[in-house]
């Protein structure tokens, strides 16, 4: 079982959500479960406004924050899983069944890290750019495949998953993942790299910016290997500046 203090380190990402009720329903099924940590990404907050306005609002729903950018909403988080319903769609991360992901949630959490879990718009799910930004993403396995959930359906099932008596899996490193924002400034002084050394100019297709970040987040580095290639490419381009 989740102590309570690892519960407060699984954060709960809305990416897009615009219906109040749907906003709500994910903020209610997160406390059912003991789950605080509730962020929003959106553009339009009037829908966040609302819901927090509610009469039946969740205490979950009244401490939530909200985000301009995905980027600044998972920035502490080492381990972020998208979720997506697969469907007819092309994905560069590898999917994984709802109880295997939950399980690698489970180990880093246990390190007393942070991991996300994200819910794109009700309407089209996360977006392209959304998901270069995850570690993996994880599906909930559904009779009817390709077909998608109620938001906060969605967000009780995954949370009940995690909450079961279930087992880890994977290996965390022993150093902890790095954190998404550590993450962020490796691969921005890769692209610099791959600029200054003709790279990106000899093989545009292999490292655009959402390719170029899926990458750097498959490997999932530990938090002293990203903070080591920060430095060797930080190096290189010192050198090739001189």
């Amino acid at each position: 079982m989740l102590t309570p203090e690892q519960k407060e380190n699984l954060v709960v990402v809305l990416a897009g959500a615009r219906n109040p009720l749907n906003i709500g329903a994910a903020a209610r099924a997160m406390s059912n479960f003991g789950f605080r940590t509730l962020r929003i990404v959106t553009e339009f907050p009037l829908p966040v406004t609302e819901a927090k306005s509610a009469v039946d609002a969740a205490e979950v729903m009244q401490q939530a924050t909200v985000h301009g950018s995905f980027a600044e909403a998972i920035g502490d988080c080492g381990l972020i899983y998208g979720t997506t319903a697969v469907g007819d769609r092309r994905l560069e991360h590898p999917v994984e069944p709802l109880p295997q992901a939950a399980a690698a949630v489970r180990n880093v959490l246990a390190g007393k890290q942070r991991a996300a879990i994200v819910f794109g718009s009700e309407k089209t799910g996360m977006t392209n750019e959304q998901m270069s930004y995850c570690s993996g993403l994880l599906t909930i396995p559904m009779e009817v495949h390709g077909t998608s959930m109620n938001l906060g359906q969605s967000v009780a099932v995954c949370l009940w998953e995690l909450t079961r008596d279930g087992v880890s899996g994977g290996v965390m490193p022993e150093d902890g993942f790095a954190d998404s924002a550590a993450v962020d400034r490796f691969e921005a002084v890769l692209r610099e790299g791959l600029t200054a050394t003709g790279y990106e100019a000899k093989f545009p297709a292999n490292c655009g910016e959402e390719m170029t970040r899926r990458l750097v987040r498959r490997l999932r580095l530990n938090r002293k290997d990203a903070e080591i290639w920060t430095g060797i490419w930080r190096q290189v381009l010192w050198k090739l500046r001189q």
